[in-house]
C-alpha cells in the first residue's frame, strides 16, 4: 500500500454530481453490502489518499450526501460541464499533487489496481486504464498539471475528456496489467440503472471481492 510520505501526495476525489437520471434516484446513496454507494467508494479511496473529495453539482445535493466530517466537499466551478468539469473541481480543490479520481457508482473497485496506477504516477500527468482501445477517464489519475489545459477546453465547451490528453504525459494501463489485478474488469462498472443495481447486489451476495 501507499507510505505515509507519498500518500499526502494523493487526494480521492469521487465525482457525484449525475443527475442519475436512468435510475430515477439519487444511486449515491444506494446500499450494497450494508454501504451506500459514495461510502463504498470513500472507503476505497482513502486507503490510498490523505484526503477523499465528493464533488457534486451544487451545496444541495452536496448536503443531501450527509457525509461524515472527515470528507470534504466541492461544488462545480464551472456547472453543467459534467464530468470534465467535475474533474476540474475536484483536482482544483484537492491538496494533494494528484487526484485518483472516480465515480461515485461504481462498487467494485479494486485497490490493488489503483495501487498499481498510484505507483506509475509521480512520472505522468494522467495515468488511465484502457480497455478494447478505449480509455477509462473516470477510474483514472491526473495531476494538478492538467488543470491549466482542462480548463481551457471547459471554457470552449469541449468537454470530451480524453481530447486533453494529448496536451499531457499519459500513461495508458492496458488489458494485460489490469486482468493481473481484475480479471472480470468491475472495477469499471458503474450503477446506472435498476438492472445495474440488481446484477451489483446478486454479485455481493454471491462474496465478490471488492478491493
Amino acid at each position: 500500500m501507499v507510505s505515509e510520505t507519498n500518500k499526502g501526495r494523493f487526494s480521492g476525489v469521487a465525482l457525484a454530481g449525475g443527475m442519475s437520471r436512468r435510475l430515477g434516484r439519487n444511486k449515491a446513496v444506494e446500499e450494497i453490502g450494508g454501504e451506500r454507494l459514495i461510502e463504498r467508494v470513500i472507503d476505497r479511496l482513502s486507503r490510498l489518499c490523505s484526503e477523499t473529495i465528493v464533488v457534486a453539482a451544487d451545496e444541495a445535493r452536496a448536503q443531501a450526501l450527509d457525509l461524515p466530517d472527515s470528507v470534504r466537499t466541492a461544488t462545480d466551478i464551472y456547472p453543467g460541464r459534467g464530468s470534465l468539469g467535475g474533474i476540474f473541481t475536484g483536482l482544483s480543490a484537492a491538496r494533494g499533487d494528484f487526484g485518483i479520481v472516480v465515480a461515485c457508482d461504481m462498487p467494485f473497485l479494486n485497490t490493488g489496481l489503483l495501487q498499481f496506477m498510484v505507483d506509475l504516477a509521480p512520472d505522468f500527468d494522467v495515468v488511465v486504464p484502457r480497455l478494447s482501445g478505449r480509455p477509462e477517464p473516470l477510474h483514472a489519475i491526473y495531476s494538478k498539471n492538467c488543470l491549466a489545459p482542462i480548463e481551457s477546453r471547459l471554457k470552449r465547451q469541449d468537454l470530451k475528456i480524453a481530447l486533453f490528453f494529448e496536451e499531457v504525459r499519459v500513461a495508458y494501463v492496458d488489458e494485460e496489467d489490469i486482468d493481473i489485478f481484475d480479471p472480470d474488469r468491475l472495477s469499471f462498472f458503474n450503477v446506472n440503472t435498476q438492472e445495474d443495481l440488481d446484477r451489483a447486489l446478486l454479485l455481493d451476495a454471491q462474496g465478490y471481492p471488492d478491493d
